[in-house]
């Protein structure tokens, strides 16, 4: 699992880096509001530990634009803000989990793996953008009530490019969670191009609104109208 650690405190991003990876999590590190944006808003993630109290943006800014976005990563704040009012916002704000620093390691593993089961238990069976809805039981894909014809990486794809609608999704990111190549020396650029250019053939194609775009420079987004 890929997790952000949104931390301006060296020695505590450090100390949250190691134990992470300790416990085989994949784990970024950024410490100003704007760079932890900009993360979050272009690769997906996991879950995302934010502290409140950042350079730039603060914890607050990012965790509300978020959630205006709908990208729905759950969220658990790490601050020193212990009041209650202070825990109220929040909530309120959209965080999903709350801790106060300092806290105890385990506790804090234990609250991430608690975030993902329920995140992953929350998930519907249905995932739709506009008029394109994907089933994951039966695997049957439809724009506008016309069935789609996928391959399986095609499916895998578009599954992951829906999950992530609205940000933008590298060819990194995709050669990594959709086609699980991590140890490759070339990258997959080539390919994932190929793939993309034909899921967008069946699923745009005589279509007056495109769903599929090129963000040039850095990956695709799945949206309804312009990125």
């Amino acid at each position: 699992m890929r997790i952000l650690v949104v931390e301006d405190e060296l020695k505590v991003a450090n100390a949250l880096q190691e134990g992470l990876r300790g416990e085989r999590y994949d784990v970024v590190v950024e410490r100003t509001g704007e760079s932890a944006f900009f993360r979050v808003t272009t690769e997906p993630y996991d879950a995302i530990l934010l502290d409140l109290t950042l350079p730039g943006r603060d914890g607050l800014e990012i965790l509300k634009a978020m959630r205006d976005r709908g990208i729905r990563t759950p969220v658990l704040v790490l601050t020193a803000r212990d009041t209650l009012q202070d825990r109220v916002i929040g909530l309120d704000s959209g965080a999903d989990d709350y801790m106060i620093k300092p806290f105890a390691f385990a506790e804090l593993v234990a609250r991430i793996r608690a975030l993902v089961r329920r995140g992953r238990a929350a998930e519907t069976p249905r995932l739709a953008v506009a008029d394109l809805e994907l089933h994951l039981h039966t695997r049957r894909v439809s724009r506008g009530g016309r069935p789609i014809d996928l391959t399986v990486r095609e499916f895998e794809l578009l599954e992951y490019l829906l999950r992530h609608q609205g940000q933008v999704v590298s060819r990194e990111s995709l050669a990594r969670d959709v086609w699980k190549e991590t140890a490759r020396t070339t990258p997959l650029d080539n390919v994932i191009d190929v793939h993309i250019a034909r899921l967008r053939r069946k699923i745009d194609a005589d279509q007056a609104a495109r769903l599929i775009h090129t963000v040039r420079g850095v990956g695709f987004m799945l949206h309804e109208g312009e990125p």
